[in-house]
């Protein structure tokens, strides 16, 4: 009996070690591990190189995903109706940049995407990287945008010759979701603070209908800590102190600036990913600059950027409900970025697109 009663706290101790090195699982329901198609639209300029980027390491990780692949440029009066419908079809999509081309003629298919599908919320996840110095360290910040309306709704005409007109529309029912979105988002992924974007002070009306919508749905959520910045104040805080945002909740132009903003601060454009997403659809594409292709040379020597648009497809499997392979993923470019053998120009290095790639797909676990 007394070496039993002795042997009780060895048998404690051996249960416990087994007990902090177990881990919880994600347990799918039958048959989601079933291939899941995604609709893939390599783009203009740089886009068929990173998307490329993208199919190589989903090969070489056997993710339960493959692609049905576009030809659609920027220059296309309108996004062709069968892509629409494949997207439609699989729901998710993931594409590289579309450029579009200023001033008159061709209107921005990457808009008509957004229109026709109701993405109404874009996300953008500006973050440091560990191993990539910048000048500001802290930063995670997420800009969520307003998707559909503001100064982007394309309504515009020349009243007499000389004379243009572009109406800004703000909608209570466009606002109220986008603000449920974010709150949504912060509650959802353990944030503390939602900032509300805005120029309330000069559009009293438009941008106080936004404020009062957002303060609407604050109050639905009292364990998050809501707040609000006057636009030009928060390209200025931004640049100077930036780790005091956390999720930021903007109109349609604010967070096109504030978005490219913060993703310079935080590393450049060529790091961060991002997606736009509605009640049935999603597209994910690179964060920042989404319509920036790159240079015709960046082109040539093939040494595009390709880890926004990888960490874009690790976001993109975890809406698929596939949170392994994220993680692996996500890790996988961590590492690389950590160790800084491989970087393209942008990041300070000389690498190309396929160097990166390979290092990633030799760091996949």
């Amino acid at each position: 009996m007394a070496t039993s009663r002795r042997s009780l706290p060895l048998l404690r101790t051996l249960v416990a070690g087994k007990t902090q090195t177990r881990t919880v699982t994600y347990m799918p329901r039958p048959g989601d591990g079933a291939p899941r198609p995604v609709t893939l639209i390599p783009g203009d300029g740089i886009g068929p190189l990173v998307t490329n980027a993208v199919e190589q390491v989903m090969e070489a990780m056997h993710a339960p995903v493959y692609f049905e692949k576009y030809d659609v440029h920027g220059d296309m009066n309108r996004v062709p109706p069968e892509v629409m419908d494949s997207i439609r079809k699989n729901k998710v999509c993931l594409k590289g940049g579309l450029k579009t081309p200023m001033g008159g003629g061709v209107n921005s298919l990457n808009m008509q995407l957004r229109k026709e599908l109701d993405l109404y919320a874009s996300l953008v996840n500006c973050c440091n990287f560990q191993g990539l110095p910048t000048r500001h360290e802290n930063v995670d910040i997420v800009v969520i945008r307003e998707n559909t309306e503001g100064e982007y709704s394309g309504l515009e005409h020349e009243v007499v010759p000389g004379v243009v007109e572009s109406l800004k529309v703000i909608t209570k029912f466009c606002s109220e979701r986008i603000a449920k979105y974010a709150f949504e988002y912060a509650y959802l992924n353990n944030r503390k603070k939602v900032t509300a974007v805005h120029k309330a002070n000069i559009m009293k009306l438009a941008d106080g209908l936004f404020l009062e919508s957002c303060r609407e749905v604050a109050t639905k959520y009292p364990s998050i800590k809501y707040n609000e910045i006057i636009v030009d104040n928060c390209c200025m805080q931004l640049v100077s102190k930036p780790e005091q945002f956390d999720v930021m909740v903007t109109p349609n132009l604010y967070g096109n600036l504030v978005a490219n903003t913060a993703a310079g601060i935080a590393g450049g454009t060529g790091v961060m990913p991002g997606g736009n997403v509605g009640a049935e659809y999603a597209v994910f594409e690179q964060g920042a600059s989404a319509g920036n292709v790159g240079k015709e040379k960046m082109v040539e020597q093939k040494t595009a950027n390709p880890v926004a648009l990888l960490l874009s497809s690790s976001m993109m499997l975890r809406h698929l409900q596939f949170p392994s392979f994220a993680d692996r993923l996500e890790n996988a470019v961590k590492r690389v970025i950590l160790e800084g053998q491989y970087r393209t120009k942008d990041l300070g290095g000389s690498s190309t697109t396929q160097e990166v790639v390979d290092a990633v797909i030799a760091k996949l676990d």
